[in-house]
C-alpha cells in the first residue's frame, strides 16, 4: 500500500443513510446525541457531528433498506445523558453488535459503550474510547 502527502488532511464530510422517513430517522439520532437537525436540503435532512461531519438522512420508501452500523466518539461526561436520553425512548439496547447482552452497557478499553437500532434498522453505536486505546 503506497502512502501519499496528503493521507494526513483527508477527512469524511458527509455519508448518506437511508430511512423509511428521513425527518423521523434524523430526529430520533438526534435526539439521543443532542444534536441539532439541519435544514431539509434537496432529498437530505441533515445532523452534524461536532467534527462537521454530515449525516445526510435520505428517504428511501421502497425495497429493503440495508443496515449499517455508525458509531459515535463521546465524551465520558456526556455518556449518562445520551444514554438516559436513548433509555426514554424505549428502544432496546446492547452491551456488544451481536445483541448477545441485552440490557447492558460495554467498559470496553476502559470506557463506556452501548449499541441500538435506529428506526430504520441501522446498529448505531456510542462509545467513549476508541477500540484499541
Amino acid at each position: 500500500m503506497q502512502s501519499s502527502d496528503t493521507a494526513g488532511s483527508v477527512q469524511l464530510n458527509h455519508t448518506i443513510i437511508h430511512a423509511r422517513d428521513n425527518r423521523a430517522s434524523a430526529a430520533f439520532l438526534a435526539d439521543i446525541l443532542g444534536l441539532e437537525v439541519g435544514e431539509e436540503w434537496g432529498p437530505f435532512v441533515p445532523v452534524v457531528t461536532a467534527n462537521g461531519v454530515t449525516l445526510d438522512f435520505a428517504t428511501l420508501p421502497d425495497g429493503p433498506i440495508t443496515p449499517h452500523h455508525y458509531a459515535f466518539l463521546v465524551p465520558e461526561e456526556d455518556f449518562d445523558a445520551i444514554f438516559a436520553r436513548m433509555y426514554a425512548t424505549g428502544v432496546d439496547y446492547f452491551a456488544d453488535p451481536q445483541k448477545r447482552y441485552p440490557g447492558e452497557i460495554n467498559h470496553n478499553d476502559g470506557g463506556r459503550g452501548v449499541y441500538f437500532i435506529d428506526p430504520a434498522g441501522h446498529a448505531m453505536e456510542v462509545i467513549t474510547r476508541p477500540y484499541g486505546g
